[in-house]
């Protein structure tokens, strides 16, 4: 294959990935039609477990053995899937798919932030800082702390520490995880095995509510747990060994205008111009705050987890 039909696979690879990571708002919003929060997010676990175990056992892989290396896990699926997951259906009752989708992008601006606070970033460049800070400003606009109150205002908490989550869980992971040797598929399906553990224990807060499933629901169900959540997790795994982990991250400045297109097209959900505004500023932020940065080297793939390398849903 030439150079030009690589690039062009490379990039139609990417687009794939951030539109079946951007759609995930959508289908939060669909399922939580009928189900409540503790239902889609044990359905997206366990239907996204169920995902990459296949993927494991076709490819050869198996689960980390080491007790230690499980510990780490357990930690990481809190942070990185159970918690996340969970505040993503919680904020979705009272906010748009499209609104969710911009707020988690901010999850690189968290792992500066982090990465400030705990040492990892030493001698911060202005123009990085000058993003985080542009960034986190776009965010005040979008929250608008102004004019949104009551549940609308606890929902867009709720995304925005959910984004934060996620910064806790890949800053943990980077140290704990990261260069065992474990491939990353194997590490993301254990994530999800504890993930749905963790989360089964929170069955009694609306768990165990009845439902009615209607054929959109258990639609929107089986493609948020298997496709966008399971097979994405795979997909980034591919990506990431095929064009670097640099590519990947392309796919977090697309996510958000994924989200809030499909929010605008299927759910007519209205975008304000406040809403564009803020969702440019975090986007621009997002890319300061990642220049001068080394890439990853694609030759290293097969011990970074898909999350280390572009914020997810």
């Amino acid at each position: 294959m030439n150079g030009g039909a690589g690039r062009t696979w490379a990039w139609a690879r990417v687009g794939v990935l951030a539109l079946l990571w951007g759609s995930t708002f959508l289908w939060i919003e669909l399922a939580l039609e009928a189900l409540t929060p503790v239902q889609v997010t044990l359905s997206r676990c366990v239907l996204g477990t169920a995902t990459l175990l296949v993927a494991c056992l076709g490819s050869g892989r198996r689960l980390p053995r080491d007790r230690a290396v499980w510990g780490h896990v357990v930690v990481a699926a809190f942070f990185c899937n159970a918690l996340p997951f969970a505040l993503f259906s919680i904020g979705q009752q009272t906010i748009d798919s499209g609104v969710a989708g911009v707020l988690n992008a901010t999850t690189p601006l968290w792992s500066l932030l982090i990465g400030v606070v705990i040492g990892s970033e030493r001698g911060l460049r202005p123009v990085r800082l000058g993003g985080l800070l542009l960034g986190f400003a776009g965010v005040v606009l979008i929250f608008a702390p102004w004019q949104t109150t009551g549940p609308v205002g606890w929902g867009a908490l709720a995304i925005v520490a959910a984004a934060a989550s996620y910064a806790v869980g890949f800053a943990y992971m980077g140290r704990n995880l990261v260069g065992t040797g474990i491939p990353t598929i194997s590490l993301s399906a254990a994530q999800l095995v504890a993930a749905t553990g963790l989360t089964s224990l929170t069955l009694p807060a609306g768990g165990l509510t009845p439902i009615e499933i209607d054929p959109k629901t258990a639609i929107a169900v089986l493609v948020l747990g298997v496709v966008a959540t399971g097979i994405t997790f795979y997909l980034t795994y591919r990506v990431i060994a095929a064009e670097g982990a640099t590519n990947a991250a392309t796919v977090g400045y697309l996510l958000p205008v994924v989200s809030v297109a499909l929010g605008a097209i299927v759910l007519d959900e209205v975008l304000s111009l406040r809403m564009v505004a803020g969702m440019v500023i975090v986007l621009v932020g997002v890319a300061l705050t990642r220049r001068h940065k080394q890439a990853l080297s694609p030759s290293a793939p097969a011990d970074i987890p898909p999350a280390l390398s572009a914020p997810r849903a």
